[in-house]
């Protein structure tokens, strides 16, 4: 029987070309890339990006965004699960929301005690994403964010280790694999998502026995 991975994050799980709008293809994807390596070893790979999503909070110009509103329905959607790769907080760290690492980091924490519920017996791997681009503020790019964005965003994966620490899950930066794109300062570019899957493979080889 094959066991279910739930990818559950924002544009860059769901793969968003930087600077388009569109969506990188099967193979590109960090996701992709994942389930082709995996799935011979009995995994299946569920992409569940969503742009703009967040952890807890509602977007006042799109619906459906808040992370906590949809995970229970797709834990339950998707059972059984076996493992969550949970990735969220860039949006977090929009101007609208004035939200700290600390603020972002209960986010995920409420997260993961809906995973518990669904079933204490799920792993999780935390990722704490990809900084935020200096200058992703600037004109041409996106007057979501500011430069407190920036900073609030290089802090996630602190504030993350400290919170799979106490909660005894994986713990994985995603900063340390990879970066925004020059193009856009937000998105994972093409090395950007081949990097990343390289670093969840490798981890997940260790946290799964595979």
């Amino acid at each position: 029987m094959m066991k279910q991975i739930l990818c559950f994050g924002d544009s860059n799980t769901y793969g968003l070309v930087p600077g388009t709008g569109g969506r990188y293809e099967w193979g590109v994807r960090w996701t992709s890339l994942l389930d082709e390596r995996i799935r011979r070893k009995g995994y299946h790979v569920i992409e569940e990006g969503l742009c703009g999503r967040t952890t807890v909070f509602d977007d006042p110009l799109r619906d459906g965004r808040r992370g906590t509103e949809l995970l229970p329905v797709l834990l339950e959607t998707h059972k059984p699960v076996d493992l969550v790769l949970l990735m969220l907080g860039t949006n977090d760290c929009k101007i609208v929301y004035d939200a700290s690492a600390q603020v972002i980091g209960k986010g995920i924490e409420r997260l993961l005690e809906q995973i518990r519920r669904s079933n204490p017996a799920i792993k999780v791997l935390l990722i704490s994403p990809i900084a935020l681009g200096e200058g992703v503020w600037e004109e041409g790019f996106d007057p979501e964010f500011d430069a407190l964005s920036v900073e609030r965003s290089r802090k996630l994966p602190k504030v993350y280790e400290k919170i799979a620490k106490e909660n005894q899950i994986d713990f994985l930066a995603a900063s340390d694999y990879a970066e925004p794109s020059k193009t856009d300062r937000e998105h994972l570019n093409e090395e950007g998502h081949r990097r990343l899957s390289e670093g969840i493979i490798k981890k997940l080889e260790t946290m799964l026995e595979i």
